[in-house]
C-alpha cells in the first residue's frame, strides 16, 4: 500500500464486456443466495423437515424443477427481508460512492501513482512529533501543511524546515498555509503580508502566546503608532549600514528596473555612509534624507570621522567633492532609495515624537527573547512603499534571533521562531534571503516564504536566487493558479510519470485478438497543474515523493471560533470575510461533481 504501483488501464475502467459480465456475476450471486437462505429458514420456521442441499445452486434448479417445494408464507417473509436488506444497503453504498465522488476532484485519480505511507513518512504526525520532542520544541508536531488525498494523512513540516509555497491569486494561500501555521507556532512569529486579512484571522488568538505588535506605516489595517522602531538600532557598523542601505535599495526599485553599472552602487554605499552616521550620532533616520538633499553638507563625514570610521568618512567625502553632475547623480539615486522617509505617516513609526514620547519601542532581540510574541509587517508596492522598512525590520528580527540561537544550547532556539514572508517578492525584497535559508533551518528559525509565481522570485532573486531558494527549502508547496508553463513543465517532470496500459482488440477470420501496450504519461501534465482545482495542493519535501494534498483551511481546524471572533473584532468586513471562507471550504468539499461525471 505504501509503494504506488505506476501502471494502470485505459481511463474508463473495464471493457463493456467484462461491465456486463460483473453485473451478471453480482445478480447470480444474489437471486441465488436469497433462495437458498429463504429455503433453509423458511422450512425451518415452518417446521416442514425438508432436507434442503448444502449447494446452493442444487437448491435454485431444484425449485426450478419442481424437485424442492416451498415454504410456503414463511419462506415469503424471508425472501422479503433478504431483498429489502439488499435494497438498503445498495442505496447506502449509493449515497456513499455519490459523496464520495462530490469530494473528488478532477485530478485526485493522480494520488494513486504519488506519494503516500511510507513514502511520505518524513512528513507523518509520527515523524514530525518526534523531532518538535528532539528539539525541545514541546506538543505541537509541526507546521501544517494538508492531507494525503490518497490515505487522509495528515502531514507536518518538522520545526528544522525551510518552506516554499507558490499559490496563485485567490487560491487558499492565505486560509490554507499562513493561518494555520501562525495558529499553530509554539514560539515568537514573524508575519509580512500586504493585506489585513491574516492580522485581523490571527492576532486575538496569538495574544494569549504573548505581546501582538502591528507594524501598519502604510495603514493598511488602519492600525495607529501606539508603538515605534528605530530602524538605526540595527546600524552597528559599516557592514549592516550596507545591509540596511540594500533594503533601501531593493525596495524602493521597481522589479524588472535596470540599474546603472555606476550610480547604483554608489548611490547605496552613499547611503550606507549617511545611515552609518545617523546611527552613531544618535539621530533620527529622517535626517539621512535631509543630508540628501544637500548634497555639499559635510555633517556625515565629520560625525564618522570622530567615531574612527576614517575609509566611510573619504568615501562620503569623496561623492560631497565630486564634480557637480557625477554628486547630483549620486546623490539623486540615494534620494530614489530612501524615498519613503519623506512619507509623514511613514515616519511616525520609525522616529520618536520628541523628547517626552512615552510610546514603548520595539526591540527585536528583546521581541526574539521572549517567547511567544508576533510581530505583524505589513506593507503595499507602489509608490510610497513601505517595503525596505518591512524588510529592514524582518532581517532585524531574524539576525537577533540568529544571534540568541548562537548563545543557545546546541546553537539553535530553544523555542522555534516561525517567519511567514507572505507576498515577499512585494513587501519584503530581502536579497540574501535564498543564500541564507539553509543555514536558518538548523538554528530553530524556520521561514515559509510564500510568493505567487515563480516569476515573482525571479524578479527579486533573479533565475539563479530563486533555484537556490527553491532548493534550499526542504517542503515546496504548489498550490495551483499559476499558468506559466517552463515552471509547470519542470514541476510536472519532478512529479514524475506511470505506466499507462492499454488494450486494444482485433478481429478477424473469425478471431478476436487482444493486445495489450505500455505508454508512459506524466502523472500530472501541465494542464492538470495550471488547472489544478482549489483544495488541492502538490508536495514536494526532502526524501519523500510528490504528494497530492487536501489542503486543510483554519475553519476545518481546532481554532475556528477563535479565528471567526478574532475576524468579528478586528475585521470591517468580517461577515463578508467570513461568507468568502465558508463558501471556499464548501467548494474543496462538495468538490466539481458536475466535472466529475462527466
Amino acid at each position: 500500500m505504501s509503494t504506488p504501483n505506476n501502471r494502470r488501464r485505459d481511463p474508463g475502467g473495464l471493457t463493456g464486456e467484462m461491465a456486463l459480465l460483473w453485473v451478471g456475476i453480482v445478480l447470480v450471486v444474489l437471486v441465488v443466495g436469497s433462495l437458498y437462505f429463504a429455503m433453509r429458514i423458511g422450512h425451518r420456521i415452518a417446521g416442514t423437515g425438508e432436507t434442503v442441499p448444502a449447494n446452493p445452486f442444487d437448491v435454485f434448479f431444484g425449485i426450478l424443477d419442481g424437485e424442492l417445494a416451498w415454504p410456503g408464507t414463511p419462506g415469503w417473509w424471508v425472501l422479503g427481508v433478504v431483498a429489502s436488506v439488499i435494497l438498503v444497503l445498495t442505496v447506502v453504498a449509493t449515497v456513499a460512492m455519490t459523496r464520495m465522488r462530490r469530494r473528488r476532484s478532477r485530478v485526485d485519480r493522480a494520488a494513486a501513482y504519488m506519494g503516500r505511507g511510507r513514502d511520505v513518512a518524513d512528513l507523518s504526525r509520527k515523524s514530525a512529533a518526534a523531532k518538535a520532542r528532539r528539539l525541545g520544541a514541546g506538543e505541537t508536531p509541526g507546521v501544517p501543511i494538508g492531507q494525503t488525498v490518497g490515505t487522509g494523512q495528515p502531514l507536518f513540516g518538522s520545526w528544522e524546515d525551510m518552506h516554499i509555497d507558490i499559490w496563485g491569486p485567490r487560491t487558499g494561500k492565505t486560509t490554507s498555509r499562513a493561518v494555520p501555521a501562525i495558529l499553530e507556532a509554539p514560539g515568537s512569529v514573524l508575519v509580512t503580508s500586504n493585506k489585513r486579512d491574516v492580522v485581523d484571522a490571527t492576532r486575538d488568538v496569538r495574544a494569549a502566546a504573548g505581546p501582538v505588535w502591528v507594524f501598519d506605516p502604510q495603514a493598511i489595517a488602519r492600525e495607529e503608532p501606539t508603538w515605534w522602531w528605530n530602524p538605526l538600532s540595527y546600524v552597528t557598523d559599516e557592514v549592516r549600514a550596507a545591509k540596511l542601505a540594500e533594503h533601501f535599495a531593493s525596495g524602493s526599485r521597481d522589479p524588472g528596473a535596470k540599474t546603472d553599472a555606476y550610480f547604483d552602487p554608489a548611490g547605496q554605499d552613499l547611503l550606507a555612509g549617511l545611515l552609518l552616521a545617523a546611527a552613531l550620532d544618535s539621530r533620527p533616520i529622517t535626517d539621512v534624507y535631509s543630508w540628501l538633499t544637500r548634497p555639499t553638507d559635510e555633517t556625515a563625514v565629520d560625525i564618522l570621522r570622530e567615531h574612527g570610521f576614517t575609509l566611510t568618512s573619504d568615501q562620503v567625502a569623496g561623492v560631497v567633492a565630486a564634480p557637480d553632475k557625477q554628486r547630483g547623480g549620486v546623490f539623486g539615486t540615494a534620494q530614489q532609495m530612501a524615498s519613503c522617509l519623506t512619507n509623514r505617516q511613514v515616519a511616525r513609526w520609525v522616529t520618536p515624537n520628541g523628547p517626552a514620547d512615552d510610546r514603548p519601542q520595539l526591540r527585536p532581540e528583546d521581541f526574539v527573547g521572549a517567547e511567544g510574541g508576533t510581530l505583524y509587517s505589513l506593507s503595499k508596492e507602489g509608490r510610497g512603499t513601505a517595503g525596505p522598512l518591512v524588510t529592514a525590520l524582518t532581517v532585524a528580527v531574524v539576525e537577533a534571533a540568529e544571534e540568541l540561537a548562537a548563545a543557545s544550547a546546541g546553537g539553535r532556539l530553544a523555542t522555534p521562531l516561525l517567519g511567514v514572508l507572505d507576498e515577499a517578492a512585494n513587501v519584503c525584497r530581502w536579497r540574501e534571503l535564498p543564500n541564507l535559508y539553509s543555514h536558518y533551518g538548523s538554528r530553530g528559525i524556520v521561514l515559509m516564504t510564500i510568493l505567487q509565481s515563480w516569476s515573482q522570485g525571479v524578479e527579486v532573486w533573479g533565475e539563479s536566487g530563486m533555484k537556490k531558494l527553491w532548493s534550499a527549502s526542504n517542503v515546496k508547496v504548489y498550490g495551483g493558479g499559476v499558468s506559466e508553463t517552463v515552471f509547470l513543465e519542470d514541476l510536472s517532470r519532478m512529479i514524475g510519470d506511470y505506466d499507462r496500459l492499454q488494450s486494444s482488440t482485433s478481429s478477424g477470420r473469425g478471431h478476436r485478438t487482444v493486445s495489450q501496450q505500455l505508454h508512459r504519461e506524466r502523472i500530472l501534465d501541465v494542464a492538470d497543474l495550471a488547472a489544478l482545482p482549489k483544495g488541492r495542493a502538490v508536495v514536494l519535501a526532502s526524501g519523500s515523493r510528490p504528494t497530492l494534498i487536501r489542503t486543510k483551511p483554519w475553519m476545518t481546524g481546532p481554532h475556528a471560533a477563535a479565528v471567526q471572533a478574532s475576524l468579528d473584532a478586528h475585521d470591517p468586513q468580517a461577515a463578508r470575510t467570513i461568507q468568502e471562507a465558508e463558501d471556499s471550504v464548501a467548494e474543496v468539499e462538495a468538490g466539481e461533481l458536475e466535472r466529475t461525471t462527466a
